[in-house]
């Protein structure tokens, strides 16, 4: 059950109801104030992890966009219920839904909310398989003998990006973006985009090893379409539900993994932060993101 007195439930149902009778929302239970910012995202949003626990925790870095979105705007008060491994709803970590849950616990929720920040879906199923972006990290992106070709969705080594479009990421983000609007009056809804990882539109991706020994995979095309398609379809659910993106590979180009300045960490790459989370944005990649969403929505 979602929070107070079903209020999910309610929200969900109330929203079912409205598309078949054409009616508005029926009058719902007493709401809290709500809190002034309410971030939901993955590990690109807390960016960190617990290696030392087998359970999903939802640490936050102290260095996290959100954390320094904070100490820009300083809101009255805020709840961030990010958590790394994250997803829209492919258990089995945390799902979109159970971040707003705990949101809504926490009396997250309510006309005093001004601003809800979503940055999700890189850790999702899609399309024809059940291989996640990161299970493809050693069968695909790693993997110097089959490579990471387009052919490799169909052959169940990497996420399938051609399941990937705006209308499905709509459809698997709309009760929790209806529950939002509905608790949330008066809150501007964002969804966040990802920074750049790697030049768009390329074949050849590369991770920093050290900071000295880059590893190059040649045959790279099936993740680049991946997050190229990503980013495609969050600028497309965001204007089908009426909600905000913000783009972040913008103000990130020529940043990415391997690039003469990183704004990304690699594997103890000295140039970046060294013990940072590999393939997450460094404290000033996470400045950059901060900035942006504070310069749109944070003033």
């Amino acid at each position: 059950m979602f929070g107070r007195s079903g209020r999910w439930l309610c929200a969900v149902a109330m929203a079912a109801t409205a598309v078949v009778t054409g009616t508005g929302f029926a009058t719902a239970d007493p709401a809290p104030e709500g809190k002034e910012l309410v971030v939901l995202g993955d590990s690109y949003t807390a960016n960190k992890w617990d290696f030392l626990s087998e359970e999903a925790k939802c640490v936050h870095s102290d260095t996290s966009w959100p954390q320094q979105l904070v100490g820009l705007m300083r809101p009255a008060d805020y709840l961030d219920a990010s958590c790394p491994g994250a997803s829209i709803d492919t258990p089995p970590g945390y799902t979109l839904a159970m971040e707003a849950q705990k949101a809504d616990k926490a009396g997250a929720f309510g006309p005093r909310t001004k601003l809800v920040t979503m940055q999700i879906g890189l850790n999702d199923r899609w399309g024809d398989t059940d291989m996640i972006m990161w299970w493809s990290l050693q069968k695909c992106i790693l993997n110097l003998i089959d490579g990471c070709g387009p052919e490799a969705a169909e052959q169940g080594r990497m996420t399938d990006y051609r399941g990937v479009s705006g209308a499905v990421f709509a459809q698997r983000i709309s009760n929790v973006v209806t529950y939002i609007k509905y608790y949330a009056p008066n809150a501007r809804i964002v969804l966040v985009g990802y920074p750049e990882l790697f030049p768009s539109g390329q074949n050849t991706l590369c991770i920093n090893l050290f900071g000295v020994a880059p590893f190059i995979q040649p045959r790279g095309a099936a993740a680049i379409e991946y997050l190229d398609r990503i980013d495609r379809a969050q600028r497309e659910a965001a204007a089908l539900l009426g909600i905000d993106f913000l783009d972040t590979r913008t103000p990130t180009l020529g940043h990415g993994l391997c690039s003469a300045d990183p704004w990304l960490n690699g594997v103890l790459d000295y140039r970046t932060d060294i013990g940072g989370l590999p393939f997450h944005p460094s404290a000033h990649g996470d400045a950059v993101v901060a900035n942006a969403v504070y310069e749109r929505y944070g003033r």
